[in-house]
């Protein structure tokens, strides 16, 4: 008998893609079941999804940054808990879930790991950042959506601990990104991950 104080039990997602803009069009013929996007703030619905099957699209607009500045909108914990919202109201079996922002690194990342921690209360961090890595090898997550996500999963920064490890190691293969990313205000991250 399932306890009615108990959170849902997430579906049986049985495969994740993580993607930018520019690769919507190559999973049109997947079975995307669920669709979750990560957009710039008045960014149109991208046109990729016409040619979809019918599945559930959740859409929240916010930019990649780790705080306020001129013309951005950070991802705010409201933001998050919708996130968290969005997993918990997965439905059916078997289902195709795609995450994808701009590019396809940072925020949809971001979100795919949160969406893990969610589903997974039990799984540790560090596992939870390896299955994502496997995924999207490139992926450099928010920390700021991963702040907002410890707290909200009352993970004591177990999270965003395991990210900024993450992002040492794509430091260590990829040493240009530091520059690129201290250009786009993620200078913060970029410290962290060369403190370790």
């Amino acid at each position: 008998m399932t306890n009615p104080a108990s959170p849902p039990i997430a579906p049986a997602i049985t495969l994740h893609t993580v993607c930018g803009l520019q690769e919507l069009a190559e999973h049109g013929a997947r079975g995307v079941s669920h669709v979750l996007s990560l957009l710039d703030p008045g960014t149109p619905e991208p046109d990729a999804f016409a040619a979809y099957g019918t599945h559930r699209r959740t859409t929240l607009h916010f930019h990649d940054c780790l705080g306020p500045g001129a013309g951005l909108v950070p991802p705010e914990r409201a933001d998050v808990a919708a996130i968290l919202a969005f997993g918990r109201d997965l439905d059916g079996a078997d289902g195709h879930l795609l995450v994808h922002c701009h590019y396809g690194l940072s925020r949809s990342t971001a979100a795919l790991l949160i969406l893990f921690a969610g589903a997974e209360p039990e799984a540790g961090a560090e596992d939870l950042v390896a299955r994502l890595h496997a995924l999207r090898e490139p992926a450099w997550p928010n920390t700021r959506m991963t702040g907002f996500a410890d707290d909200l999963l009352g993970r004591g920064g177990a999270l965003t601990a395991a990210v900024r490890r993450l992002h040492a190691l794509q430091l260590r293969v990829r040493p240009h990104l530091a520059g690129v990313l201290r250009e786009h205000g993620r200078g913060p991250e970029v410290d962290a991950a060369l403190a370790l």
